[in-house]
């Protein structure tokens, strides 16, 4: 068993105790959504935690409430339910301010039947009054509260201490991170309800993300560690995203700023298209912000079980992407059905064929038999009087592929001849869904150079 399996630890708690401070605090990154608002957390998100030398996996859950099962609220209960079964050991967190109330008691009934090493820890303890308020915590049954401040990051050599009794100092290797910068990261991006996180669960195999008929249930993005036919990966879950000018409340402002970082650090994005209205303006708009991020892109169409004529649609889908896409052109689209779990296979196989692409490295001897050939196709427009001419060309990264081209006007030449390059480049080299960047730059006059030197 791996490190990350071995040393697991899922903060529970009422909502608005102060979990997703804490795991903030923990991670040292801003990874959880934090907001006065209750319920903010909904998924279970995970994240690499450490205090002094001691490294672990943290769960931050959502808050724990005594409601009906077939409720939003009752499905994030059993969602946290499930967190606990995957740790090792638990964090209750409590309120020292607001006291205990009946939920604190209902969790603290499910951790003893779930039978596994629990810390209690009052949070908001950041004067004297609070921290004795925080004895109240005794009345659990779940010995003695530490008393915390997650905001401030006190009380944390006394949770190292309690973490230590439960972890011993043999432990195994610290666990990789789950956004680890050469793992490859999939971020499943789209508009509310379009089927991301059934997705996501189709793919992992199990109910990992809270799903149902609500819009807008995912609010933090959450990483998921996934392996496809022997390679590990992350599968990077959104938060739907509303056109700007419908997306008003703070928190769903904060949702969407989330799930645009969460994509500006994956290599892939697959965009989720509800099939049924596919290619509103807000999908394109989603699709072409991934394509300047310079993301490689696939385009899930969920939902396909429920298209009539799907030959001929999908050849009208084609036929506006080319035009609204233009600067990723040929990007794939994979018809799937999440709830049916079609269509999966292919989808992945299409994952890993433009990650290939979106990596690829070309010789510049390659390149520049490339532009002689596309010269003499199409012969670069005048400057004034004087031809453009397209001199040298040279890779110099990739992820996405990007090239530099040595030419005597870099700044007459029209966007539209560009835009040619592109998809002529993108044809030689069978490059579909691909974003091309090129940087232009003025060649060197070796008379000039000379004269200068006499």
């Amino acid at each position: 068993m791996n490190a990350s399996a071995t040393r697991t630890l899922a903060i529970v708690g009422r909502p608005n105790v102060g979990k997703s401070t804490l795991f903030n605090r923990l991670t040292g990154r801003q990874f959880a959504l934090v907001h006065d608002q209750p319920g903010v957390t909904r998924d279970w998100r995970e994240g690499d935690g450490s205090i002094a030398d001691l490294a672990f996996r943290v769960l931050d859950t959502a808050g724990w409430e005594d409601t009906d099962k077939q409720s939003l609220s009752g499905r994030m209960r059993m969602m946290t339910e499930a967190a606990i079964k995957a740790a090792d050991a638990v964090l209750f967190l409590v309120d020292a301010r607001a006291g205990l109330l009946p939920d604190d008691q209902e969790v603290a009934q499910l951790l003893r039947k779930a039978k596994k090493p629990v810390i209690l820890a009052a949070n908001k303890c950041e004067t004297r009054q609070s921290q004795f308020e925080a004895q109240e915590a005794w009345g659990l049954g779940l010995g003695e509260p530490i008393p915390l401040s997650a905001s401030h990051g006190d009380g944390l050599d006394l949770l190292y201490q309690k973490l230590r009794a439960v972890w011993p100092e043999d432990e195994p290797d610290e666990p990789e991170s789950a956004l680890k910068a050469k793992q490859l990261q999939i971020a499943v991006v789209g508009r509310p309800n379009a089927g991301k996180s059934t997705l996501i669960n189709q793919l992992v195999g199990y109910e990992r993300l809270l799903t149902g008929p609500e819009a807008g249930i995912t609010r933090d993005a959450i990483a998921i560690p996934w392996e496809w036919h022997g390679t590990s990966l992350t599968l990077i879950d959104t938060a739907g995203m509303r056109r700007k000018a419908n997306v008003k409340e703070a928190l769903e402002q904060m949702s969407v700023k989330d799930a645009l970082r969460a994509a500006r650090y994956a290599q892939v994005a697959v965009v989720v298209m509800d099939a049924t209205v596919a290619l509103e303006k807000q999908d394109l708009t989603i699709a072409s912000h991934m394509a300047e991020e310079g993301r490689a892109i696939v385009i899930a169409l969920n939902k396909w079980d429920q298209v009539e004529n799907a030959e001929a649609y999908r050849k009208s889908l084609r036929s506006r992407l080319e035009d609204v896409l233009s600067q990723v052109r040929g990007v794939p689209m994979v018809p799937i059905s999440a709830m049916r779990s079609e269509g999966m296979d292919k989808l992945m196989n299409e994952v890993f064929r433009v990650y290939k692409l979106w990596n690829t490295r070309f010789s510049t001897a390659e390149l520049n038999r490339f532009l002689t050939d596309v010269q003499a196709l199409h012969t670069p427009p005048l400057a004034g009087n004087r031809p453009i001419r397209f001199k040298y060309m040279t890779q110099i990264k990739g992820r996405p592929p990007r090239f530099i081209i040595f030419c005597n006007k870099p700044d007459d030449v029209p966007e539209s001849y560009m835009r040619f390059m592109s998809n002529a480049l993108r044809d030689a080299f069978n490059m579909p869904g691909v974003p091309i960047r090129f940087f232009l730059r003025k060649s060197d006059n070796p008379y000039h150079k000379a004269d200068k030197d006499k």
